[in-house]
């Protein structure tokens, strides 16, 4: 398994490279919430391109080194970086469309350069709606939770969730540890200042107002 700071470095090449190629793209998954302020990830690299971006993305990283893939799934593309895969993620499954992502997301600071990265309510929504009967990981969701809840609107997630019996769980889970109150119809957000321009391993800075 690599690194956390080897996935972190192939996030900076793959940007550059998608940069340098005039493909937009924002980064999502594990390392958006490491970027708002979350945990760190040390599984691989999501980053969300137009459908119409995805060959010219994949192209990209093959240019930069990288290995290339072509899943049978239909909504991705993957890319090899030694030992960290990069998904390139055009059409995701269950959450906001690749449009919505874009429209919602914001430039922040990852590791010093500069990247779209997703909104945090998309972060948590699109990791709840990944939930299925394969794939029940509330261990993985339960940190993020819990390190962006002050940042998060919840009422916004569970509409946005409400088709999901397993949304549905991992709320009543929350609750229950007391990570965030039952439903309210008010906005508990906070600003929390982006940390993830900060070296890897030198900690971390919470700002809340």
């Amino acid at each position: 398994m690599a690194e956390f700071h080897e996935i972190v470095q192939t996030t900076k090449r793959a940007g550059a490279a998608l940069r340098d190629a005039d493909v937009p793209f924002l980064l999502g998954g594990g390392l958006a919430a490491w970027a708002h302020g979350g945990p760190e990830s040390c599984k691989d690299v999501d980053l969300i391109v137009r459908e119409e971006d995805a060959e010219a993305a994949l192209d990209a990283l093959g240019q930069a080194g990288m290995r290339p893939e072509r899943p049978p799934e239909g909504w991705l593309l993957k890319a090899h970086d030694g030992d960290v895969l990069v998904d390139l993620i055009f059409d995701p499954t269950g959450g906001p469309g690749a449009e919505q992502l874009f429209a919602q997301a914001k430039i922040m600071r990852v590791d010093a350069q500069e990247m779209q990265v997703m909104s945090v309510d998309d972060v948590m929504i699109t990791k709840i709606c990944a939930l299925d009967e394969h794939d029940i990981d509330f261990t993985s969701l339960v940190p993020v939770a819990r390190a962006l809840r002050e940042q998060i609107d919840w009422d916004e997630v569970r509409r946005r969730t409400g088709h999901s019996a397993y949304a549905h769980a991992f709320m009543t889970l929350i609750e229950g540890l007391g990570i965030c109150d039952a439903a309210t119809g008010r906005d508990r957000r906070v600003h929390v200042a982006p940390v993830a321009d900060l070296e890897p391993g030198r900690g971390r800075r919470d700002a809340a107002t």
